[in-house]
């Protein structure tokens, strides 16, 4: 089915804890929008409703509360406000975190869509231009995309300790999806909540979001790249916020934590080697389809899975070469390749070798080019983040 710009609407789809701050500079972002596609914004004001009861975090329920008020008299554009932090209204027990307010948005969305209507995942201080709706629409439109994972930047501020942790995350995450692409992993996405952007058809096919306190945005493409292609290219690119936060375990705030304390052993430069062992699994993947073979990763995933018989299984249900390709990738999915990764990267000791300033030598060797991240001045994170952004906005353009 063609389907028209006229017909085809946004969701922008926006959690908000503790944001009252933020949020205002989000929603001015929303409506400097110039775009044709017709936009609903969808706002879940959250937190615990044990926070309440909390003298530490009583304050954060109070500045929601303000927030609530704020949006609920916006006059830019309507808001279709989800209440989850009034007393009585907040998460109960393990319902709770960003994956829970995500899940609680996409659902309400889905409830009204049309099947063909886009949901643009955001954050509460996330900035983009005023064509940046207009981008998305387009992309999908033009491009018949059913997912896509936005290219972002995180914009320097005057807090030069915020400054060189986010430019160490950003090397960290620019690593992995540089090398991913290299060894041509089904699996080549970056994970970022305010950067993704997903077709209603193709959610409602996978059953919406799973709701977890954090990482829900990996497992929402993994979970997506199983069903059908992750995009990785759109026109403009998303500006989500440098912040140090510790309200989920994992993502931007916790790394940048990490890295202010000099914790780099979270989130590693992998050792391009490392992404090599998975490659050469991929490039035997035919002689699986008949015969065991053992590498590294394989060896791997059979600790992972507590079996021998990794492949046995898949051959008996998966009768051609391409369909036993799709379940061998299903099974070495995202989650499976970090696992190794990590694994392997603490196994070795692997380290870093030489800082090197040329783009063009990334694209080869990407994980020889910095030797200590302590040992950096933030200019020099910063001309690596730049050169590394450069590398990989071609790769997700081509």
């Amino acid at each position: 089915m063609d389907v028209t710009r006229s017909a085809m609407k946004l969701h922008v789809a926006i959690p908000a804890l503790d944001e009252l701050e933020y949020l205002p500079h989000t929603l001015a972002a929303i409506a400097k929008q110039n775009t044709t596609y017709p936009f609903q914004v969808y706002v879940c004001v959250n937190q615990p409703d044990e926070w309440w009861m909390d003298k530490e975090k009583v304050k954060i329920c109070e500045n929601n509360q303000k927030l609530l008020h704020s949006i609920k008299n916006y006059k830019e554009f309507n808001i279709h406000i989800i209440d989850k932090t009034s007393k009585n209204l907040g998460w109960k027990k393990k319902e709770k975190g960003v994956g829970w307010a995500r899940k609680i948005l996409f659902d309400e969305i889905i409830k009204t869509a049309n099947d063909e209507d886009i949901i643009i995942s955001l954050d509460a201080d996330t900035l983009f231009s005023k064509h940046y709706f207009q981008s998305i629409g387009d992309n999908f439109t033009q491009n018949r995309i059913d997912v896509v994972s936005i290219p972002y930047y995180h914009k320097l501020t005057e807090d030069e300790n915020a400054n060189r942790a986010i430019l160490m995350y950003e090397i960290y995450l620019r690593n992995y999806f540089i090398n991913m692409h290299r060894i041509g992993s089904p699996y080549t996405f970056t994970a970022i909540g305010s950067a993704i952007a997903v077709k209603v058809r193709v959610l409602k096919k996978i059953r919406g979001i799973t709701p977890l306190s954090s990482g829900e945005d990996f497992y929402l493409l993994q979970k997506l790249r199983k069903m059908t292609s992750v995009s990785n290219f759109n026109s403009k690119i998303v500006y989500p916020a440098a912040r140090f936060s510790t309200r989920v375990p994992f993502g931007t705030g916790p790394a940048m934590v990490n890295f202010c304390i000099g914790n780099y052993s979270s989130y590693p430069i992998y050792h391009k080697s490392l992404f090599d062992k998975i490659k050469e699994t991929y490039d035997i993947i035919p002689e699986l389809f008949t015969e065991n073979r053992e590498t590294e990763f394989t060896n791997f995933l059979k600790k992972q899975y507590k079996t021998e018989d990794l492949w046995g299984p898949l051959r008996k249900n998966f009768k051609t070469l391409p369909q036993f390709t799709r379940a061998f990738h299903e099974k070495a999915d995202g989650l499976r390749i970090l696992q190794f990764l990590k694994a392997k990267q603490n196994e070795y000791s692997l380290h870093c070798s030489t800082y090197r300033n040329n783009p063009s030598e990334f694209e080869g060797d990407i994980s020889s080019f910095i030797s200590n991240f302590s040992t950096l001045t933030n200019k020099k994170l910063s001309t690596i983040r730049e050169n590394l952004f450069i590398v990989e906005l071609k790769l997700r353009k081509n």
